[in-house]
């Protein structure tokens, strides 16, 4: 089994490792799509951009469901408990060196609007993993048949997800933006 790039998966499912990774990030809770988890996200790339000297950061997004939640598997994830009591987590890769000063810095450069007193950014590190991935390309409300193939995959393999479900949005995108050619690599760890 080989390491994957970061940012790459095949259109066809395949179980593969994940690199390491480090990341400026910030947790939230609720359905995709609020305005809350439109600012959040805005904010994660604010400070990245500034981590990382203007460079447009890939916007990353683990989703876990609160414990005592039904649990689910990768085909299952958004169908089985109620979707707004999603917990989750804005990711964008930062260099490994970065430290706690870094980020301080970065988000008072960025002076985002995005910015409430009560965030709390944070690094957060990913160890070398193994995963099942694959490439959806559309809308997101077309990834149900993508998990559908992608957890498929997994079962024939014998694997179980055994993480938070991890999706890698390769296009930036607002709440506007067309979804018709998006990129998004949806990511399972497994055991």
């Amino acid at each position: 089994m080989f390491v994957t790039p970061h940012l790459h998966a095949a259109d066809e499912p395949e179980h593969v490792r994940s690199p390491a990774a480090t990341y400026v990030s910030i947790q939230g809770s609720g359905s995709p799509g609020t305005e809350e988890f439109y600012r959040k996200k805005a904010l994660i790339g604010d400070i990245a951009r500034q981590v990382d000297g203007g460079e447009e950061p890939v916007i990353e997004i683990r989703y876990w469901y609160p414990a005592g939640s039904i649990p689910v598997e990768i085909a299952d994830f958004y169908s089985v408990n109620p979707v707004p009591s999603l917990l989750y987590r804005v990711l964008a890769v930062v260099p490994d060196d970065t430290s706690p000063d870094d980020v301080a810095a970065a988000r008072t450069r960025a002076a985002s609007s995005s910015d409430r007193s009560e965030d709390r950014i944070e690094l957060h590190t990913t160890a070398e993993q193994e995963v099942v991935q694959v490439l959806h390309r559309g809308p997101f409300a077309e990834e149900f048949a993508t998990l559908g193939r992608l957890g498929s995959f997994a079962r024939e393999l014998g694997l179980r997800r055994s993480g938070a479900h991890h999706e890698i949005h390769l296009d930036g995108f607002t709440r506007d933006t067309p979804q018709d050619a998006l990129r998004t690599i949806l990511r399972d760890p497994v055991a």
